[in-house]
């Protein structure tokens, strides 16, 4: 080797001392490759907070948080949550003395190619007692394995099966810590590391615990979250009716579909209601707001509106009355309403509106129509009265009633969301399943807010189910020809047991039309699930029972028809009331025996 003339004088340092200057160096660059690693850290897991909770829904940020722990973190990661948690139930409390709650498997992550046969996603969880993963929902403490030894594979995979693939893969280094938040256990989180990857250490420890702090706080916002939507649309549903009434001539479905924001839960309301003679109710409502106050409304509004309609109102009465009730909340609210009243004798329906979208009319042929409802003032503004309309419905023709949920969208106007509605409700057909369903899944959309579809399809009366009508004269005649047609009538539906009560109550309905309603006008019999007798006058007033003295020779009508009837009542028409008594039909003898 050549010798370099510029390096004559200079010695080599002796190598001990070469040593002390090379650890000197590495001491003072310790603390710069420390910050450093400090630094990715928390960058880590600022960025995990933007990537972790991005939704209120349990199962998603489980997937979350599986899914972005690998591969940065792990080659394979599962998350396990308690039952109690995903009925959005209080977790386990620390000191609360549970050993191993049940646990069901949300998420499981891998790197590509690393088959490790974990629970099944939404399978309950299977932990023997000589599972690592009960150690840590027992102590509530993280299991760190940093070297897998043979006998560690069985005591970390679910089953025999599993840790033989764990090994076959390459599995060394395994970690499980507990989700908790607010002092809760919520679930787990485990994580593995396979290959030429180095195992877990206590500073890893150290970092997954950050991890499942903030992760615990985002599942427990989403079990919150999904309590209280729980909580208010059971409320909802509770102020909601269970089941229809018997509805003669008329197929009622209905479906309602919360919203899947709790907040925008709400005011939507329904209500079917049976009336005498065979007539039938259908109301649909919807106070303006959201949450539980909201629902409360609904829930006293809807109260008010049946029992007012139970007093057999017009529609457009009831809506007056409901007004008033509303004006008269604390709460300020204001709502709409949209009633109407089917006959299904003459075939037509009476619809009043207070600010309610308009109802849909369809024909046998599936061709549907909005019907011109005039659009009164919503409910508890002050602004009466409402304006009735009646509508011929055919035999097959269907009404559909909904609340403005259904058409309500961020995304497209108002007219083109009807124009939608329109279509699902005429090109909907038997072999599509469920009407309302069907309406709601073909008018779909990005709904916000919940909504109501109620569905009326009119239909021919049972077998049993037939009506008699009789102009009556304007004097005393009246009486002996009433009486004359009942016991017909009776005779030809075959209810001659009912002909003796039925005489005297219509004698008596005829009496007092003469008297107090200025002359009868006709005489119905309506035959169906009972027998009904209608007589109409020209009389405002409606008739009430008196007490009647021993001496008086009048007064005790009502008060024969009262015993004699299953139950009687009144209503107000346009031409002056109805007044009806029902009696129910005698038990057909059953077939007789061998």
């Amino acid at each position: 080797m050549r010798e370099r003339p510029w390096l004559r004088g200079i010695r080599r340092p002796p190598e001990p001392l070469l040593g002390d200057r090379r650890r000197a160096l590495k001491a003072a660059l310790h603390p710069v490759t420390d910050a450093v690693r400090a630094r990715r850290r928390l960058a880590w897991l600022n960025e995990a907070g933007m990537r972790i909770g991005t939704t209120l829904d349990l199962r998603r940020t489980a997937e979350e948080l599986a899914g972005f722990t690998v591969p940065e973190l792990a080659d394979g990661c599962a998350v396990d949550l308690l039952e109690s948690v995903l009925r959005f139930q209080e977790g386990v409390h620390a000191d609360d003395g549970t050993d191993t709650p049940e646990l069901r498997a949300m998420a499981v992550s891998e790197i590509p190619g690393l088959d490790l046969a974990p629970d099944p996603v939404g399978e309950v969880s299977v932990y023997t007692a000589d599972r690592l993963v009960r150690t840590c929902l027992s102590t509530r403490r993280p299991v760190l394995v940093s070297r897998m030894a043979r006998s560690d594979f069985d005591a970390v995979a679910p089953t025999p099966e599993a840790a033989v693939l764990m090994r076959r893969a390459g599995v060394h280094s395994y970690l499980a810590v507990p989700l908790i938040a607010r002092g809760v256990l919520l679930g787990l989180a485990d994580f593995v590391r396979a290959g030429s990857r180095t195992p877990f250490t206590r500073a890893d420890v150290a970092l997954v615990m950050q991890l499942a702090s903030r992760a615990a706080v985002y599942l427990d916002n989403a079990r919150l979250y999904g309590r209280e939507r729980e909580h208010v649309v059971t409320l909802q549903r509770a102020l909601l009716p269970r089941s229809s009434p018997s509805t003669p001539g008329l197929d009622v479905s209905s479906r309602y579909d919360p919203a899947s924001d709790p907040a925008a839960v709400g005011g939507d309301w329904f209500d079917v209601v049976a009336l005498p003679t065979g007539r039938t109710a259908l109301m649909v409502g919807d106070v303006m707001g959201r949450g539980l106050a909201a629902a409360a409304t609904m829930g006293r509004l809807r109260t008010v509106a049946r029992t007012l309609m139970a007093l057999d109102i017009a529609p457009e009465r009831l809506l007056a009355r409901l007004d008033l009730a509303a004006r008269d909340l604390e709460e300020d609210q204001v709502a709409t309403c949209l009633c109407a009243v089917y006959d299904p004798y003459g075939g037509t329906f009476r619809i009043a509106s207070a600010g309610h979208p308009p109802p849909l009319l369809t024909g046998p042929d599936g061709t549907a129509s909005f019907l011109d409802v005039p659009t009164g003032a919503p409910l508890g503004a002050g602004v009466i009265p409402y304006d009735p309309v009646e509508y011929p419905v055919p035999e097959r023709g269907r009404l559909t009633m909904y609340t403005d949920g259904l058409i309500r969208s961020r995304t497209a106007g108002l007219a083109a969301r009807m124009e939608r509605l329109r279509e699902a409700v005429g090109s909907w057909g038997p072999d599509d399943g469920p009407v309302c369903r069907s309406v709601g899944e073909r008018v779909g959309g990005d709904r916000s807010d919940d909504a109501i579809v109620l569905v009326a399809g009119a239909r021919p009366l049972g077998p049993r189910g037939e009506v008699y009508v009789r102009p009556l004269p304007p004097d005393g005649k009246a009486a002996g020809q009433a009486r004359t047609a009942v016991r017909e009538q009776l005779v030809k539906w075959g209810l001659q047991d009912l002909v003796d009560t039925t005489e005297l109550v219509v004698s008596e309905l005829v009496g007092n039309a003469l008297r107090y309603g200025g002359a009868p006008g006709e005489l119905r019999l309506l035959r169906d699930e009972r027998l009904s007798v209608e007589v109409s006058d020209s009389g405002p007033d409606l008739p009430q029972i008196q007490h009647a003295d021993v001496s008086d020779e009048s007064g005790r009508g009502l008060q024969l028809i009262n015993m004699l009837c299953r139950r009687w009542g009144s209503c107000r028409t346009p031409e002056g009331k109805v007044v009806w008594a029902e009696q129910d039909l005698p038990a057909r003898p059953g077939p007789a025996g061998p």
